[in-house]
């Protein structure tokens, strides 16, 4: 006897990030019927308030509050409960303000698709059914685990998730990778005091940046005390008793690094295994990302695609403007499209954090444009006492300028406040404001936006 419960909706969403969420208060608030399907009871919210942006950058935070006083171990393990705190108020909060309204409704299990409009949760007595005219794909991303040979089989290997509910503080943390996951991550364990190393199998960091700017942020970060080794290619790692033996390749050469914890971070990747997309005619890139069109449409007009799982950038704030997208295409007019994106900042929280936006100077010069650089120390920008009332005057600023129309092409900022100041370039390069205007605006005092009027003028190239 089949025991299943079918269940119906106008929209279905699976995956409860920050894409999916933000569509379905909204579908719900028009008077829709929807499901959400979560898998993780841990994971109301998307990945951003429990595993990722949330958590992180309060222990960037805490990391930084850090007193030579302070004991070390009971410090961590101060900030941990601190992060575990809040992370489950989010996590409480966001499962409340959906489930509690009158035609919205939670389910936590792995769906899977049955075909083009339904989805199984669950197996045997607990198996529920959800069909729905209308569904929204929100499942996020997962980490790539690397290929290194007995990287599985350690104990010593850690997530980026253990990393954040670990009490205890590795002696000694290694990292593989030096992408914005590894380095902020070096750069919060090694301000709570542990030793960090960073493999990097690129000859430097941040190569996608200018080599100016990835020398200043390099420095910065040695400076801080992370042994940093780049051109490392890790080849396998083995366990003793109390570490983990990581060799790695660098000019030909064989050497190892011994560390209590090694993350590796990878990259990401969309996370559809568990869907079985083909079972809903859904179709997907070989890395897994399923295709959308500007309307983030899939091969399926009704099915949708939100956030990291659609293969674009991995930014929560591209996740919402997915969502706006998608709702603008079943409450609105549908002219909103992911091609309307124009100058989207991007931030390595570091500390002091790398914000940037728009076109490298390689990137304008490898185009053939016409510009000028403007490019300064934070330490010699006279406008911005904010950096030394407290105390960290370390990095540069760097603008890319079209010569011809003095509007900003780009921009890398690499100075306290950066995550803030990056949206007011953002803001005036998607308002084709110019250079000279920005410079000659009026900002609070003493702030970190005030190193626009002098920066903007400090012409070097």
């Amino acid at each position: 006897m089949d025991t299943t419960t079918a269940l119906t909706a106008d929209v279905l969403v699976i995956g409860f990030g920050k894409g999916g969420k933000t569509a379905a208060h909204a579908l719900t608030d028009a008077g829709k019927r929807v499901i959400l399907v979560e898998q993780s009871d841990q994971m109301y919210g998307g990945t951003c308030p429990n595993v990722g942006c949330v958590p992180t950058k309060m222990l960037v935070h805490y990391s930084n509050s850090k007193r030579l006083e302070d004991e070390a171990q009971q410090f961590f393990a101060n900030s941990i409960e601190g992060v575990r705190a809040l992370t489950s108020a989010f996590r409480a909060g966001n499962f409340a303000s959906l489930d509690g309204k009158d035609t919205a409704t939670v389910i936590t299990g792995a769906a899977r698709f049955v075909d083009e409009h339904t989805v199984s949760i669950g197996e045997g007595d607990d198996r529920i059914t959800v069909t729905a005219p209308t569904i929204l794909i929100n499942t996020g991303s997962e980490p790539i685990v690397p290929d290194i040979e007995g990287a599985g089989a350690s104990a010593f290997q850690v997530s980026s998730t253990d990393l954040i509910h670990a009490e205890r503080l590795p002696r000694h943390l290694a990292i593989i990778g030096g992408g914005y996951l590894g380095l902020e991550f070096a750069s919060i364990y090694r301000q709570f005091g542990a030793q960090v190393t960073v493999l990097e199998e690129a000859d430097r960091l941040l190569a996608k940046e200018d080599t100016d700017v990835a020398e200043v942020a390099t420095g910065i970060l040695a400076g801080d005390g992370i042994r940093i080794i780049t051109g490392a290619t890790v080849t396998g790692i083995t366990d003793t008793a109390s570490n983990a033996v990581i060799t790695y390749v660098k000019d030909g050469e064989s050497h190892t690094v011994e560390a209590d914890a090694f993350l590796a971070a990878t990259g990401r990747r969309p996370a559809t295994d568990s869907l079985d997309l083909p079972a809903a005619g859904v179709e997907t890139t070989a890395r897994g990302a399923v295709i959308v069109d500007e309307h983030l449409r899939t091969s399926r007009p009704h099915i949708f695609a939100l956030g990291d799982v659609n293969g674009g950038p991995q930014f929560t704030y591209v996740s919402l403007d997915d969502a706006r997208i998608v709702i603008d295409q079943l409450l609105g007019d549908g002219t909103r499209a992911t091609s309307d994106r124009v100058a989207v900042p991007r931030t390595l929280f570091i500390t002091p954090p790398l914000a940037t936006v728009g076109l490298t100077e390689r990137e304008a010069r490898e185009q053939g444009l016409n510009i000028r650089v403007a490019r300064e120390n934070v330490a010699d920008i006279v406008a911005m006492p904010r950096a030394y009332t407290v105390e960290e005057t370390r990095g540069v600023m760097k603008f890319i300028l079209d010569a011809d129309t003095d509007l900003i092409l780009g921009a890398a900022i690499l100075s306290i406040d950066a995550q803030e100041i990056i949206n007011t370039v953002a803001l005036a390069m998607r308002q084709r404001v110019t250079a000279t205007t920005l410079k000659n605006a009026i900002y609070t005092h003493p702030s970190s936006t005030e190193a626009l009027n002098e920066v903007l003028g400090v012409i070097v190239g």
